[in-house]
């Protein structure tokens, strides 16, 4: 290189056939890449959609600069045309094509010329407002169109990207929902009458709402990957989607509790009757333990028995009223309401039940341990002792007669015990408290 020309040193025909054969080989490989744009169902969704938002403004930005690649790569291809017929002038290049060669090939010989419509909403190589005209070397075109793929390319591929995975979803989330709505209401789950049935309104007004916006602006459901410079990088934001879908999920699993409700309802309102049936007959026998107790047992405080709860057993007849009329949704809370009152019912008669007969326990304890006694002192052959067959007999009469004073007969129960451990040489057996309210049996 040994002439020098306005862009630096000639270039010689070695350095020229290297550039041509790079150049032709940007050249195809923009081109297949702008013809993939063009076809790219993305960019074919975009054209035809009614967009809104934050997508709308990206694709009048984006829809110019794609236009304004096609101008750059025109200019780039009619450039590319002019510096190989150049060269194919002649075999062995003269230095004034040479010089024109580098001045093509390496100045900023391509002037690219388009309308204020055509590049206005483009963004230039340094951020400027777009020009009628601007002047560009071979190499900062190719700069500046794969800077203006790469911007297009991504806004395409994160709007198909939400369009191919959001409205598909919200569909068959949204049949989903309609067949969740026709069960509910099949089981008298309605908006107004059941908090899922609010539910169920709520949730399909937020996917048709969500779906229209998807549609008409996927970006602004597009997060982008940090830290990507890929076109494309990122992912769709299924936020409100995921979060109705778990939604959704939580009513199927109401609207289940529901049906099992209707299956089983038959046998659990049997199961209630007997409870509180039984739970009746238990506060029965324990009112007439009590009479029992007060003709049997003196001075002795016997707790009252109440009667049986009126308030159960309405409530159970609306239970009734209510699979009769197949209100499922009511009668599945007032049903699992009932079934722990009837428990609790039904243990609250079988402790008063234990209350009441408690004196009776005490007196049947105190009969048995003297027996016993007897028993005992027979084996040992003292049976026909004076002194102890006047104190069993003392104690009998105690036990056995009506009312019973517990207090006395305890204490008679404990001198034949004394007097017969005295007799058998054994320990002395201790004075016990009194019986407390009938409640506590005597110590052995």
């Amino acid at each position: 290189m040994g002439v020098t020309g306005s862009t630096g040193p000639v270039m010689d025909r070695d350095e020229v056939d290297r550039a041509l054969a790079r150049l032709g080989s940007e050249h195809e490989a923009i081109e297949t890449s702008l013809l993939a744009l063009q076809d790219h169902a993305g960019r074919r969704l975009l054209e035809g959609a009614e967009l809104t938002g934050v997508t709308r403004d990206r694709w009048t930005s984006t829809e110019a600069s794609i236009t304004l690649l096609w101008t750059y790569f025109d200019a780039y291809t009619d450039a590319l045309r002019t510096a190989r017929e150049i060269r194919s002038r002649r075999r062995w290049s003269s230095r004034e094509d040479l010089v024109e060669l580098t001045e093509l090939l390496n100045g900023e010989s391509v002037t690219v010329a388009g309308s204020a419509t055509a590049t206005a909403n483009a963004p230039t190589l340094h951020g400027a407002p777009g020009k009628l005209s601007e002047r560009y070397s071979l190499g900062t075109l190719v700069d500046r169109m794969n800077e203006l793929y790469a911007t297009s390319l991504d806004m395409v591929v994160a709007a198909d990207a939400v369009w191919s995975a959001l409205p598909a979803r919200i569909d068959l989330l949204a049949a989903e929902l309609q067949r969740t709505r026709r069960l509910a209401h099949s089981v008298g789950v309605r908006p107004g009458e059941h908090p899922a049935g609010d539910d169920l309104e709520r949730i399909t007004r937020i996917l048709t709402k969500l779906r229209e916006q998807v549609v008409s602006d996927p970006l602004a459901f597009w997060q982008a990957a940090e830290g990507s410079s890929a076109p494309g990088g990122g992912r769709p934001d299924t936020t409100v989607y995921d979060r109705e879908a778990r939604a959704l999920e939580d009513v199927r699993r109401e609207i289940d509790a529901v049906l099992t409700v209707r299956q089983d309802a038959e046998k659990r309102i049997v199961r209630l009757r007997d409870v509180l049936s039984r739970a009746d007959r238990t506060l029965a026998e324990a009112r007439t333990a009590r009479g029992e107790v007060l003709a049997k047992i003196a001075a002795t405080e016997v707790p009252v028995v109440s009667g049986p709860p009126t308030a159960l057993q309405e409530q159970l007849a609306t239970a009734a009223e209510y699979r009769r009329q197949a209100q499922w949704h009511r009668l599945s809370p007032l049903l699992e309401s009932l079934e722990q009152k009837a428990e609790d019912e039904l243990l609250r008669a079988r402790e008063s039940l234990t209350a009441v007969t408690a004196p009776l326990a005490v007196r049947a304890e105190l009969r048995g341990r003297l027996d016993a006694y007897k028993a005992k002192v027979a084996r040992h052959g003292l049976a026909e002792d004076t002194l102890l067959i006047e104190r069993y007999e003392k104690a009998r009469r105690m036990l056995w007669s009506a009312p019973c004073d517990l207090r006395a007969a305890e204490q008679a129960v404990l001198r034949y015990q004394q007097a017969a451990a005295e007799l058998l040489g054994g320990p002395r057996v201790p004075d016990q408290g009194a019986v407390e309210d009938g409640r506590r049996g005597p110590g052995a």
